[in-house]
């Protein structure tokens, strides 16, 4: 007895997802296949995977370009909350997840499928990722993985999909498991899985290596309203663009390469390699303009905040409602968030240079140690007299004692 009548698979084109279509079909008993593929901005070309799809027995093969959505309502939101996990990882991977899955739970809903399935083991954190955000979506529908049960190593999936007629041509097979986005790249495994050897140069796609980074800085300008990144060096450009433009410009610097030790949410570490230059650089934009725009209470409570909204967003929880709470303090500090920060980009560095801002709570009237200085020095006294007083009183008593 099949599991689901009609499913919609998460289809990125490689070896596993497109053996889960003969393998829902014949070993789970899935009458109809229908299969997903959205682009966000990894340069794939969709009609070939396509057409693999239909060739691998899907009813429909389904493609979409999602990048302009990917930025706008997952990126964007994640730079405002200065999201990176452990402190690091500006999560680059893990926002294409909640996507991706409310892309199926509509596909399904569009075409009456009962089920969606995806091609995830049972060792990462996607499966998480999928499973956690469908079920928010729509937790009376069934979510599949296959790849998560059937036990074959590589080369018998390869044999498996070879039974119903697949080919999967020769190549140099690479050591390393890579997802791409926009947004940036993960890589990971093969030599890598050694956290003693060193990444190498081959690996990276993005950012230069620091002997081929130019000799000279660059500086960027980026102009943020209400948290968002609206301009590149005084052009006002849409988000996709921008995003483009900054990954060019910073990678070119050999910016955006993190080399990390990662607590999965599944309880092992994993060593992995990232490259993100625009989300890295935006990031840190946006963290400096907030120091110059908000009020000091709210800068450090925002602060704990971001830990636990990075921590969310790896952990699948993109739609959970402490996330949406979280969402509507994070949009209520951003509204002073405005201005123009100045970065300078040298040698696998990014360095903040310079900021500015019609709102910002800057004076320097009152920073000044020139004449022009107006803070009233003798209220210092007085204030420093109250601020002490408990460890006045505090010292006193225990000298008593």
């Amino acid at each position: 007895m099949g599991r689901a009548e009609r499913v919609v698979l998460a289809y990125s084109g490689g070896v596993d997802t497109t053996v889960c279509i003969p393998y829902l079909m014949n070993e789970w008993g899935v009458k109809e296949v229908i299969t997903l593929a959205a682009d966000l901005g990894q340069g794939d070309e969709l009609e070939p995977i396509r057409q693999k799809a239909l060739t691998a027995g899907a009813k429909e093969s389904l493609v979409g370009d999602a990048t302009e959505r990917f930025i706008q309502d997952y990126a964007f939101p994640s730079i405002q909350a200065n999201a990176l996990y452990e402190n690091r990882y500006p999560l680059s991977t893990a926002l294409a997840r909640p996507l991706i899955a409310r892309l199926l739970v509509e596909a399904a809903e569009k075409y009456g499928a009962d089920a969606v399935a995806h091609g995830c083991t049972g060792k990462g954190n996607d499966q998480v990722r999928f499973d956690v955000s469908i079920a928010a979506l729509n937790p009376h529908l069934k979510v599949l993985a296959p790849a998560r049960e059937w036990g074959m190593s590589r080369e018998e999936t390869i044999a498996y999909g070879e039974q119903f007629g697949l080919s999967f041509p020769v190549k140099k097979s690479s050591p390393y498991s890579i997802d791409r986005n926009l947004l940036g790249r993960s890589i990971e495994a093969g030599p890598l899985e050694n956290p003693w050897n060193e990444p190498l140069e081959e690996i990276y796609v993005m950012t230069n290596g620091i002997a081929a980074t130019p000799d000279e800085p660059t500086y960027v300008e980026i102009g943020f309203e209400q948290g968002l990144p609206v301009s590149l060096n005084g052009s006002s450009l849409a988000a996709v663009e921008l995003v483009s433009q900054l990954n060019a410009i910073a990678g070119e610097h050999g910016v955006g390469r993190i080399d990390m030790i990662e607590n999965r949410l599944v309880g092992i570490k994993s060593r992995e390699i990232y490259e993100a230059p625009a989300l890295l650089v935006l990031i840190l934009a946006h963290r400096d303009l907030e120091s110059l725009t908000l009020t000091a209470d709210v800068t450090h409570y925002k602060r704990g905040i971001e830990e636990s909204y990075s921590q969310m967003i790896y952990n699948g929880l993109w739609y959970s409602p402490l996330k949406a709470a979280l969402d509507a303090f994070i949009q209520k500090t951003q509204e002073r968030v405005s201005g123009t920060v100045r970065v300078k980009l040298f040698k696998g560095t990014a360095t903040i240079v310079g900021r500015k801002s019609d709102k910002a709570l800057y004076s320097e009237e009152l920073a000044t140690y020139s004449s022009d200085d107006q803070f009233d020095h003798k209220a210092a006294e007085g204030f420093i007299y109250v601020w002490g007083l408990p460890t006045r009183v505090w010292s006193e008593k225990n000298r008593q004692g």
